[in-house]
């Protein structure tokens, strides 16, 4: 075994505290990156993924600012134009809607209005999700709105080892990256090696092997698409789960390869399906193949309304395991009747444990 596969096998963390490891490791070699947002110094510090650091750090690197989304933009903006390399907490995605102009004027033009003289080397950290009331305006995944515009990368990590990898890609990164967190998220756990190592943005990761049907899943429902595989499994269909891990820039010819040969597509998104990702992905894969491949596609996100606050009816706005199963079992077998699995083996440990968004 090698020194790296024994440094993996004894190193589990949460996914908070692997994106708080890579924070660390990249503020202790760098001293051009610094943190910053609302509530980073906080003694609940962004669900753990700041903890420490304002002490380890000092107040002029990890700085807590007023509630000014737009002006505290402008400011991470100017001092990743002057050289700094600025991790921007977002405590949601809904209020990034307060500083698009700076983030799609500004950050993700300027490179090419200055003829690549000037760059921004930016992190926009965004945490998504639901549950606990969220309610309409505290739940929205927008990162489809970041994907249609040039200039910004977007990620989406699943688990700890990804948000490790990917948050070092992106502070090293000289591109504005908007890097997504979905909450329930922070419950989950993964082998992360201590030391610090890059996940490549645009390479999409085969999570699961499969031959009946092609699933892509989205950030958190990565998760749920596992465990409709397992699902699906019990009636005999065999189902590949796809994670692309970045959006933009996107790895779609490893999506395009496994469709073509389970000629099934179904994208899983935690966002609204109208304009989404999901789109974007099906119609790749069509374009790719073209109309002489006889495929199916389908998408699956938000229910096309404004998130509900209470838990009894957010189970049917978001997408399930045992809805993820549904479809991909009508999928595979249209003319059989409906099939649904067992609600209770859907149920995770993850979402057992979450009590808040804090």
């Amino acid at each position: 075994m090698s020194s790296q596969a024994k440094n993996i096998s004894n190193r589990i963390l949460l996914y908070g505290d692997a994106i708080l490891e890579a924070t660390d490791q990249e503020m202790s070699v760098d001293p051009n990156v610094f943190v910053i947002g609302l509530d980073v110094a906080d003694h609940k510090a962004i669900l753990g993924s700041t903890r420490g650091l304002v002490e380890k750090f000092g107040p002029e690197r990890v700085i807590t600012t007023p509630l000014s989304e737009d002006a505290i933009t402008g400011v991470a903006i100017g001092a990743a134009m002057a050289g700094m390399r600025p991790i921007h907490i977002h405590i949601r995605m809904d209020f990034l809607l307060l500083c698009m102009n700076q983030l799609i004027n500004m950050a993700a033009k300027a490179h090419y209005m200055y003829d690549g003289q000037l760059s921004v080397p930016l992190v926009v950290r965004v945490i998504v999700g639901r549950s606990w009331g969220q309610g309409a305006q505290h739940s929205q995944s927008l990162h489809s709105m970041f994907m249609h515009v040039p200039g910004v990368k977007v990620v989406a990590p699943s688990n700890a080892f990804d948000a490790k990898g990917c948050m070092i890609s992106a502070v090293r990164d000289n591109n504005p990256v908007v890097f997504i967190e979905q909450r329930h998220l922070y419950y989950t756990d993964a082998l992360v090696p201590k030391h610090p190592y890059t996940v490549e943005f645009g390479k999409t990761r085969t999570v699961g092997k499969g031959e009946d049907i092609t699933i892509v899943a989205i950030s958190a429902m990565v998760i749920e698409a596992m465990k409709a595989r397992e699902l699906v499994e019990e009636v005999s269909i065999s189902a590949e789960v796809l994670d692309p891990i970045s959006l933009v820039p996107l790895d779609i010819d490893t999506i395009v390869a496994s469709v073509s040969r389970t000629k099934r597509l179904l994208v899983v998104d935690n966002a609204w399906t109208i304009c989404g990702a999901g789109a974007e992905i099906l119609a790749s894969v069509v374009e790719s193949l073209g109309i002489k491949n006889s495929i199916q596609v389908s998408r699956m996100g938000f229910k096309h309304t404004t998130c509900p606050a209470t838990p009894a009816l957010e189970k049917y706005f978001y997408p399930t395991p045992v809805s993820i199963a549904a479809r991909a079992y009508e999928m595979v077998w249209p003319n059989k009747p409906a099939w649904a699995p067992d609600a209770v083996k859907a149920e995770m440990a993850h979402q057992l444990k979450f009590r808040g968004p804090f």
